[in-house]
């Protein structure tokens, strides 16, 4: 994890931006559009598909319009309406989600009370008839005696917003069902009102109660919530669904229920009221004592009658009897259609059927204010998870990682809402995980050393150009004959490639071979090498000769070093063409070595030979063993100083008695980072304890070497060794070495 503290720092930048904006130091809109839509994805994943009968909807529909003629219907009709649902269908109760805020003159009563006043005032027989049929054209005297004495609660608005605020003051208000007094002096904060538009004053005073049907329109126009009261004045008006509810119950006030011990508690900004209560009902509120309307499904949860056929006794009595009834609108001319999360035009009348009903079954969800401290926690939870896990993985573990974390955390939060009716947010937490997970991908790939470079044509086929340029410059200064010089050899083989081979025709390997042997040529001309054979799929190379060179050693790595760096870049271009995954294992040692033209009288080549020229060999078979790229041997590290190396073993290889330290060179020592020092550190303090035999010092080193860098196989080696060893110690005058009786 050190090695990457650069991503660990991004990763907790990334999370502190999140915290930030939970805590309220500033609002990101982003987060609380994605968390509406999140919202909204859970209340149509979790909707019931079923419809609820106990409440109906007696809706002015286009057929009823059709049948009674245009709204608003006159009184008399209303009246009908009401008296047909109480003596003929024998329902519970009845809400109108409509406003009678006006008079009913479509009788004519007015014009003909004028008449009596001016043209037939002194003409006795019109005004004893009009006398006489008064009561039968007072529609709303009519309507306002069939309400009387009877569960009908009546529906008004809020105006929140008017320059002229006597002027939308029009009806009047129902009695009050809470009072500042039930509030025991605690603040709270609900929307406030600056004018109403209400039912006549003779309505509301023969009904058995009223509620308005303003809901909260968010800011992208979806009703998720309605606030259960409305302040006006310095009184609390309650809303149309809590208002039936409290009429279903018989209740005459509601009672707010505090959250123990947080009541007052200023300093979190909690809300004092976390639920109301009415009778046996508990309805949480959030903050602004608003309800999350808890939907159902789509239009039509709730059985919907024509209100033509309940004037006509044309419905079943079955369907209305001991019901609760709204009547309401889902005519679009009547435009009391609204955008929820379930339907884009959505009856306003059915949003308090859902209310009543989630009243009744204590169904809806809670977002009380505490859930701010919770996406706090989760979200420093997830985020500190992320920061130290995905750094650590691979590209393919590090996607299952983050689409793992997201899943669980999308699970638990589904989970709450289910099973707890708990709303918990989870758009950050999921905007979150998905950005660290991009920022960790594209790390690598941004950062991640590459070397490029163009490579020149080739000319020759062992020797470089450059070096027969310089050659020809004094050709008698050189000579073919066999000579014994300091030099380096390098070996490169394909790991596996009799296996990979298999199933290709004779073209396909013949182009394999050229794309990668060609490269591996390339790159040993230009760091001044010269080509001693090509052996199938293996490379052998040589530096120091026929040219000196004082800095063969250092070429010969440089050109090791390129040929995997190119390596791991084909790798990818022969999956592309579907041809076998190659890797490659390079094998360079320095020392004395007989030079020249070499062969038979039929056959001759410039070649290498010597106990130097076979450990080469022997270290290149090695790099299967302990799965690197390079191995060195001692004498190359001691050459070339500007590297760092890691130490692999002390081994003895088949052919040769006396053992050999072998290395692995890592890179420059101005490009090895701290951390990297600071692991060799670890691994060489892990090395002496193995050397002492101390095996349990050994283990635990090279446990916690793994541990943090589970992608080096070389420390499994090492311990899995180790258990060989406790069952078969080596001998007391054992020197660290092992053993290999293969090549």
């Amino acid at each position: 994890l050190k090695r990457q503290w650069p991503l660990v720092t991004l990763n907790l930048l990334l999370m502190f931006v999140f915290l930030a904006h939970v805590a309220g130091f500033y609002q990101w809109n982003f987060i609380h559009q994605m968390e509406n839509l999140a919202y909204d994805a859970r209340v149509i994943f979790s909707i019931e598909k079923s419809e609820d009968p106990r409440i109906v909807i007696v809706d002015i529909d286009e057929k009823s319009l059709a049948e009674e003629g245009r709204w608003p219907w006159g009184r008399n009709r209303m009246a009908k309406l009401v008296d047909e649902l109480f003596t003929h269908y024998q329902v519970q109760l009845v809400g109108f989600d409509v406003v009678f805020a006006e008079p009913d003159e479509s009788s004519g009563l007015k014009v003909l009370q004028q008449l009596a006043r001016d043209e037939f005032k002194d003409i006795a027989e019109y005004n004893e008839r009009l006398e006489e049929i008064t009561p039968i054209l007072d529609y709303d005297r009519i309507f306002s005696e069939s309400i009387s004495n009877r569960p009908v609660i009546l529906g008004y608005y809020f105006n929140a917003e008017s320059a002229d605020k006597q002027a939308l003051r029009t009806g009047v208000l129902p009695k009050l069902a809470l009072t500042k007094e039930h509030f025991k002096g605690q603040p709270i904060t609900v929307p406030v009102a600056v004018g109403y538009g209400a039912n006549l004053e003779e309505f509301q005073k023969h009904a058995a109660g009223g509620g308005h049907f303003n809901p909260a329109i968010d800011e992208d126009g979806v009703i998720r919530r309605v606030p259960m009261f409305y302040e006006f004045e310095g009184q609390y008006y309650e809303s149309l669904s809590l208002a039936m509810t409290r009429q279903f119950f018989g209740e005459e006030f509601v009672e707010p229920v505090f959250a123990e011990g947080l009541a007052s508690s200023e300093e979190f900004d909690y809300s004092s009221v976390e639920w109301l209560r009415i009778g046996p009902s508990l309805i949480p509120v959030d903050e602004n004592i608003q309800v999350l309307v808890p939907y159902r499904g789509k239009q039509g949860s709730y059985p919907y009658i024509s209100a033509t056929d309940v004037l006509h006794g044309r419905v079943d009595v079955s369907l209305l009897k001991n019901t609760i009834v709204l009547v309401g609108t889902s005519a679009p001319g009547l435009f009391d259609l609204r955008t929820t999360p379930v339907q884009s035009k959505y009856p306003g009348v059915e949003i308090h059927a859902n209310l009543i009903a989630g009243m009744l079954d204590q169904s809806i969800k809670e977002r009380p204010a505490y859930v701010l401290g919770a996406e706090f926690v989760i979200l420093l939870m997830v985020g500190l998870l992320i920061t130290v896990l995905l750094p650590l993985l691979t590209p393919v573990w590090t996607a299952v990682a983050a689409v793992s974390i997201l899943l669980l955390s999308i699970t638990i939060n589904y989970s709450f809402w289910q099973n707890m009716n708990l709303v918990l947010p989870i758009a950050s937490s999921v905007i979150m995980i998905l950005m660290m997970f991009l920022l960790n991908m594209s790390y690598g790939f941004f950062i991640e050393r590459r070397k490029k470079g163009e490579i020149t044509g080739l000319f020759g086929q062992y020797i470089p150009r450059e070096l027969v340029d310089e050659m020809s410059q004094d050709p008698k200064a050189y000579s073919l004959d066999a000579e014994e010089k300091e030099l380096t050899v390098l070996f490169s083989d394909v790991r596996g490639f009799t296996n990979l081979s298999e199933g290709m025709n004779p073209q396909e390997l013949a182009a394999l071979m050229n794309e990668f042997l060609t490269p591996i040529t390339k790159i040993i001309h230009e760091n001044r090498g010269t080509i001693d054979k090509y052996m199938g799929d293996a490379v052998m190379a040589f530096w120091g000769a026929p040219i000196d060179d004082p800095k063969h050693t250092r070429h010969a790595l440089q050109a090791g070093l390129d040929i995997v760096e190119r390596m791991r870049v084909l790798r990818g271009e022969f999956l592309e063409k579907g041809w076998p995954e190659i890797r490659i294992g390079v094998g360079i040692n320095t020392g004395a070595m007989s030079v020249g033209n070499m062969g038979s009288e039929f056959r001759m080549a410039y070649t290498v030979m010597g106990d130097a020229v076979n450990l080469g060999a022997r270290l290149e078979g090695l790099t299967r063993q302990y799965e690197v790229d390079v191995i060195v041997s001692e004498t190359v590290k001691e050459a070339v100083t500007e590297y760092v190396y890691r130490e692999l073993d002390r081994v003895k290889v088949k052919g040769k008695d006396e053992p050999v330290t072998i290395y692995e060179p890592l890179a420059l020592k101005e490009e090895v980072s701290q951390d990297e020092l600071d692991e060799l550190k670890l691994y060489a303090q892990a090395l002496r304890y193995y050397r002492k035999t101390e095996w349990d010092n050994a283990e635990l080193q090279f446990l916690n070497l793994q541990k943090m860098h589970s992608e080096r196989p070389l420390y499994e080696i090492y311990i899995e060794r180790m258990k060989y060893f406790r069952d078969n110690p080596p001998p007391e005058d054992w020197d660290g070495v092992f053993t290999f009786t293969t090549k």
